[in-house]
């Protein structure tokens, strides 16, 4: 029997909202814990643990981010499948790589992006280039061969990884995140005036362009 955990990185909903987009997507119940609260699961009681984004740096941790690296390092001991997104996928990355597989972009990507498919692990189908949301000041940078990198982008290397043989994903994009409730981020982002805001802005007068990839990541991470 399945059993979800959604962990909730979150600093501020009225601004940002990873329980929101992520019930929109899922089929199945799910519990919630608030990382920031320092409300974690018991490993033993979930067979899957989604990390979300946050707009925390993973590169400035308090202690609540110690306490998720401790949960994600027994989750991948007990064998619990893992997904994490942006701030969940670099929080995967500190934890079962190291804190030096973590970097401050030196080109942010803010909006809707293209990203490819290049790998053999199939978590996100075909080879192929895909569309997707993005929005993300830090990244994860050169993995040992224990990390399958199965999708990067022209300013991100490191756009998807898997853990070798065991059921752990890391997605810097924001495959959850619709274009309805994307184009609701960057407005508040914009109205908050919320640094690099000249990228917000660009973001929020471009075209949105998704390719669905969320439907492909909820059925290779729950089936």
């Amino acid at each position: 029997m399945k059993r979800l955990a959604v962990i909730d990185n979150a600093i501020d909903h009225s601004t940002y909202n990873p329980i929101r987009h992520w019930k929109i997507c899922l089929e199945t119940d799910f519990d919630i814990f608030k990382a920031t609260s320092r409300q974690f699961p018991d490993t033993r009681d979930f067979t899957h643990i989604i990390l979300t984004g946050s707009e925390a740096s993973i590169l400035q941790r308090e202690k609540w981010v110690y306490d998720e690296i401790d949960l994600v390092k027994e989750a991948a001991e007990r064998g619990v499948a893992l997904l994490g997104s942006c701030y969940g996928h670099q929080l995967l990355a500190v934890a079962l790589a190291g804190p030096h597989h973590v970097q401050r972009c030196a080109n942010p990507e803010i909006g809707w992006i293209s990203i490819t498919i290049n790998r053999e692990d199939d978590f996100l189908g075909d080879e192929r280039s895909a569309f997707c949301f993005s929005s993300h000041l830090d990244e994860v940078k050169e993995l040992s061969d224990e990390f399958l990198v199965f999708a990067s982008s022209d300013l991100c290397k490191v756009q998807g990884f898997r853990l070798r043989n065991q059921p752990i994903w890391g997605l810097q994009i924001h495959p959850e995140m619709n274009m309805n409730e994307a184009k609701w981020y960057l407005k508040k982002r914009v109205e908050n005036k919320h640094e690099p805001l000249q990228l917000f802005q660009v973001a929020m007068n471009s075209q949105p362009r998704d390719s669905g990839l969320i439907h492909q990541v909820v059925k290779n991470f729950l089936g």
